[in-house]
């Protein structure tokens, strides 16, 4: 991705797609860190090209939908209270 220029109104329209990806999660997913790693895939597929606004929202939320390494995917009865 090093050297990728976009447009403002890709810009603008990623934003909007991150926000809408951060939306569809579970609050408890909605985290700063969650929301960098969509970012960083939004930012990686367009800068491929990629400009279907439902294939960047679906790529952003699979990507951390399947992610181990965040305590709170740590299913209820496996968590130590």
């Amino acid at each position: 991705m090093t050297g990728a220029v976009f447009q403002p109104e890709l810009i603008s329209l990623m934003k909007s797609i991150l926000d809408e990806a951060s939306a569809a999660l579970p609050e408890a997913k909605r985290t700063s860190a969650i929301k960098t790693d969509m970012a960083s895939v939004i930012l990686a597929r367009a800068a491929k090209g990629e400009r279907n606004p439902t294939a960047l929202k679906m790529s952003a939320i699979a990507a951390v939908s399947d992610c181990s390494h965040y305590s709170h995917d740590i299913s209820e009865d496996r968590r130590a209270v």
